[in-house]
């Protein structure tokens, strides 16, 4: 039985790499294709890097057609460069022929010069010139994602004619989408949709432009984001989306493969921002050396370590204090990190929000207003444990308060700046993932400490002298 799940890889091709290289070692091919036939494409390309060059040729060679496309696709860039450097011209051609267009767009941009040039020599001139094309397109943009090998269907013909011509053309063209096709005048404008369904179910001589639906809700232009496409594919639960100029003119479809490779780009890179590690490349430790990694984290833990240096001079400059009442450092830990938790759970939110789009700057007063009715229901809840914790270790009524007090503080300071900090990072036009953490962090070891000590010389008659 086949699996699909990544899991797989470790069944289905770990199971088989000592008896591949055994195989490969003792010559005997046929016997290593049956065993390669019986290894799903993309678990043999995640597995790939547990063969050495030689074996990685020896196996490529190995596969027939089909599954050769299949795993070429599913390697890293790196991978793929290697293959194309190393084998031979002809078995190129072949290689890349059946490729959707899009991934060959792909596989140019992640090429060395070198190596780019090699493929392009080895493609026809349609696929050149749209690689061309898509080439100069922005990154991270749809046009960049989308397919130009798509069927368009033209208003006067009937449903008969539609699916006779959709037939003939699939004959001889792998095609990204045979679900939907969009329906175009004679100067490519889009004039909306049907779906093959919709065609077979529908009377053979109903014209096209009878049964065709509107699209300008799902229609992404071609310089939209790439991030707004994923938003507006999870939005209307969409399978495939056309792609137009700015004349409204199709040139291009998207397809839900695509936008799934984009969701799982942007969660990376959000979880790696979230975690302070540089770069949105998934870490990989099956190829990760250690200077890689040490490349990747060591330029935020050193700026998060400087930022912690505000927190010893702080605490340096109220040593007298917390001589004079030692008790006090007994919940330094606590009201810090319970802060940091409060600032974390609305940044977090607001962030999440801003990126799925639930969340606009027009909403941002119903935000800071609900943010602000829940922080002081918190403060309050806290503030009390706080207190009752105090009084619990036994270090007074006072100091209890001050520890109470404090947390009431330390909780709407946390939330006010879990709130702005995504806002002002958004509206400069930056990702609030990646400055709202350390900046909330640092906020509340400062400002807290500073909080703390105030509220200490207040209600502490001990500590009047002390901090004067």
């Amino acid at each position: 039985m086949v699996k699909n799940h990544k899991t797989s890889t470790i069944y289905s091709l770990l199971l088989f790499v000592p008896e591949i290289k055994q195989l490969i070692k003792e010559k005997k091919f046929f016997e290593l294709k049956e065993v390669l036939n019986n290894i799903h494409p993309i678990d043999l390309a995640e597995g790939f890097h547990n063969f050495d060059k030689e074996e990685q040729l020896i196996i490529f060679r190995l596969l027939n057609f089909n599954r050769a496309i299949a795993v070429f696709e599913d390697l890293d860039p790196k991978e793929q460069s290697w293959v194309i450097e190393n084998l031979e011209q002809n078995p190129l051609e072949k290689l890349v022929e059946d490729m959707p267009a899009d991934e060959k767009v792909k596989l140019v941009r992640h090429l060395p010069e070198r190596i780019k040039k090699k493929l392009l020599n080895s493609i026809n001139k349609e696929d050149f010139n749209f690689i061309q094309q898509t080439l100069n397109y922005k990154e991270g943009t749809a046009g960049i994602i989308m397919n130009t090998y798509f069927i368009s269907l033209y208003p006067s013909m009937t449903a008969k004619q539609a699916i006779n011509y959709i037939h003939s053309l699939s004959r001889f063209r792998k095609y990204s989408s045979l679900h939907a096709f969009y329906v175009v005048d004679e100067k490519r404008k889009l004039l909306g949709g049907v779906t093959l369904r919709k065609l077979v179910a529908a009377p053979s001589d109903i014209k096209v432009s009878d049964i065709m639906s509107s699209v300008n809700f799902i229609k992404v232009n071609v310089n939209t984001s790439q991030e707004d496409v994923a938003r507006l594919f999870a939005k209307y639960d969409l399978v495939i989306a056309p792609v137009v100029d700015e004349n409204d003119i199709l040139v291009g479809v998207i397809t839900v493969d695509d936008v799934i490779d984009i969701i799982n780009q942007l969660n990376t890179k959000q979880i790696y921002e979230v975690g302070k590690i540089g770069g949105k490349e998934e870490i990989r430790y099956q190829e990760a050396t250690p200077w890689y990694l040490f490349k990747r984290r060591v330029g935020w833990l050193t700026l998060l370590l400087i930022f912690d240096f505000l927190t010893g001079t702080v605490l340096k400059t109220f040593e007298h204090a917390i001589s004079s009442v030692v008790a006090l450092t007994f919940f330094i830990p606590m009201l810090l990190d319970t802060g940091g938790n409060a600032g974390a759970q609305t940044a977090t939110i607001l962030i999440r929000s801003f990126s799925t789009g639930d969340v606009s700057f027009k909403d941002i007063f119903r935000v800071i207003k609900l943010e602000i009715i829940s922080a002081l229901m918190m403060a309050l809840c806290v503030g009390i444990l706080a207190f009752f914790r105090g009084l619990s270790l036994g270090v007074g009524f006072d100091v209890s308060l001050v520890v109470g007090i404090t947390m009431v503080c330390l909780i709407i300071l946390a939330i006010s700046t879990g709130i702005f900090l995504p806002v002002i990072s958004k509206r400069m036009g930056l990702d609030p993932a990646v400055l709202t953490g350390p900046v909330i962090t640092s906020v509340i070891d400062v400002f807290g400490l500073i909080i703390y000590f105030k509220i200490a010389q207040i209600i502490l008659p001990q500590l009047n002298n002390v901090l004067k």
